[in-house]
């Protein structure tokens, strides 16, 4: 089933229309952080983690309004994620969604504070998700808070800055993809499915759906990073050649990494078979996601 033509579009209103109302407005004192936190949270993103959390939650046959405080969330940890990752002292990046980063445009400083505040309001939003008889709050909590820690989204991270120039296995490599993009990927998914109140059976198939997504999508990303354009991307292209990055790419090589990712994909819609019609609007989703020419 192919997605409504305006399906993507009316999710990514409706998480902004959210986030909106969650974020303190630009006029708060001080204005510099509040503005430099919506100045990348709206920045252009696509949503693709909270419109998955809701299309999981939906799939669960819950509800939109019920899964968008976990949606909210994730996109706050997301954005937090890219402005630090942009920083002079992590990627170095001057372009992010086609236009300057948020270091480039506030500075270093505020660029910091911008990504720590965002990091800590994404649980003063998921805190007020509501409770259901299989997760309590605290749960949903957990969920994301394990997701981007010390073990995945930021261990990622470091072993990727750890990494850079020097040789290493393609576990590590595998490892550090899990970590900096399945992860949490696969708990906007996972938190979109506990807001419906999933059971765990449900639960485990969107997990090894979210894993084997979110894999692919990292894999499909750096084979983007070396044959498309700068502006094709809305971010600079060959960045990852230039840091001497470990990419799938430069470990694997190219034609060995676009089979990875199909077999990735082959493996995520197998994952969701168990939905039938209730998982079509995932389906779709991820074949929006992974249908990119590399």
């Amino acid at each position: 089933m192919a997605l409504p033509p305006t399906y993507l579009a009316d999710r990514a209103k409706c998480v902004d229309k959210a986030l909106d109302q969650f974020l303190p407005r630009a006029t708060v004192k001080p204005v510099t952080i509040h503005k430099a936190m919506r100045y990348s949270l709206f920045a252009g993103g696509k949503r693709l983690r909270p419109i998955l959390a809701l299309a999981a939650a939906e799939a669960c046959g819950g509800s939109i309004e019920k899964a968008l405080p976990a949606a909210c969330a994730v996109e706050c940890i997301h954005t937090y994620s890219l402005v630090h990752d942009d920083l002079p002292c992590m990627d170095d990046d001057d372009l992010r969604r086609g236009r300057p980063t948020s270091h480039k445009v506030f500075g270093d400083g505020i660029a910091v504070l911008a990504g720590d505040a965002l990091l800590t309001i994404a649980f003063e939003i998921l805190a007020q998700a509501e409770a259901t008889p299989r997760y309590k709050t605290a749960a949903l909590i957990r969920e994301l808070a394990d997701a981007s820690g010390s073990r995945w989204l930021i261990a990622g991270q470091v072993l990727d800055l750890e990494s850079e120039g020097k040789p290493i296995t393609r576990e590590q490599l595998k490892f550090i993809h899990r970590a900096k993009t399945a992860a949490l990927l696969t708990s906007s998914i996972r938190l979109g499915a506990m807001s419906a109140n999933a059971t765990e059976a449900r639960l485990k198939n969107l997990t090894d759906f979210g894993q084997a997504l979110g894999l692919a999508f990292q894999i499909i990303d750096d084979i983007l990073d070396v044959t498309q354009t700068t502006e094709k991307l809305g971010k600079t292209a060959g960045k990852d050649v230039q840091a001497v990055k470990a990419t799938y790419p430069a470990i694997f090589g190219l034609e060995p990494s676009r089979k990875e990712a199909h077999r990735l994909t082959n493996a995520a819609m197998a994952a969701l078979a168990p939905f039938g019609e209730k998982g079509a609007a995932l389906h779709s989703l991820a074949d929006h996601l992974l249908a990119r020419e590399y």
